[in-house]
């Protein structure tokens, strides 16, 4: 497997499948870059700590980061190649980028664009870069960021003539076995805490089939059972994430669980 940390590289690699990450892989990650060595192409990893997706108060400076782990895992999923820049290869000085507009799903829902203003900018930016740089056929983002992804997928249909030959596929969510969603940001929790984030997985499972207003009311009463602090917990439009119309819904969730912040969907 090949180690890239610089452009010129990377176009032996165009028409890749694409699967960008900020390392510290989970199996959540390494179920999507098994889904893309699955298109029959080589693969592509680029693992890059965004600085531009944090604010100033977020875990910048702590998150976590597992290089050498990392790089086994993506060579034993299928990696062709890892793409590990340096921020100035990503955001180099001597060439400012222009930033990108942000798609409906990003700015008006209410959710991540309300609680993390700065957030999908940062995405956005990364990713359009990244795009560019490494001209994939096929980029692989993960259901446990939905409005990440619907937002992804805004974004390649604005600009066809940029990104119009970029297939976005979405692998599902990749849960422990007790339902917890896998996040890099786990192993924060003591198995106290392991305990109450569980209420994320039991407040989405609670509101199957109800009506949104039954729905929504039971998931925050789970929430709080487990002193969590809520941002959302909501049923929304699958797509639009505005609201429910006669489509598929999904149910959202952000809160807080002593500092560390969690976030689950699923369909409901």
């Amino acid at each position: 497997m090949q180690i890239i940390t610089d452009i010129p590289p990377l176009e032996a690699h165009w028409g890749c499948a694409f699967v960008p990450t900020m390392g510290a892989l989970h199996d959540g990650h390494r179920s999507l870059i098994r889904l893309a060595a699955a298109q029959g192409r080589p693969v592509l990893v680029s693992i890059f700590v965004n600085p531009a997706q944090f604010a100033a108060h977020e875990d910048l400076g702590s998150y976590p980061r597992t290089l050498e782990r990392d790089l086994e895992c993506a060579a034993g999923d299928g990696a062709t190649a890892v793409f590990v820049p340096d921020v100035d290869v990503v955001y180099p000085q001597s060439e400012p980028l222009a930033a990108i507009p942000l798609p409906n799903v990003g700015s008006e829902p209410a959710l991540e664009d309300a609680f993390r203003p700065h957030f999908f900018a940062g995405v956005c930016g990364v990713v359009a870069r990244l795009f560019d740089l490494v001209r994939p056929s096929v980029a692989v983002f993960g259901e446990k960021d939905w409005q990440q992804l619907k937002v992804i997928e805004a974004m390649v249909r604005s600009e066809p003539p940029r990104w119009g030959d970029i297939q976005i596929l979405s692998g599902a969510t990749v849960r422990e076995d007790d339902g917890l969603a896998m996040s890099s940001r786990n192993i924060y929790l003591d198995e106290e805490q392991r305990h109450r984030a569980l209420a994320l997985f039991r407040a989405l499972s609670v509101s199957q089939g109800l009506s949104v207003v039954e729905a929504e009311a039971l998931m925050q009463q789970e929430l709080s059972k487990s002193l969590l602090e809520i941002d959302y917990a909501v049923v929304r439009d699958a797509e639009t994430l505005g609201p429910v119309c006669d489509g598929p819904r999904r149910g959202l969730i952000a809160a807080t669980l002593d500092g560390i912040r969690l976030i689950d969907n699923m369909p409901v």
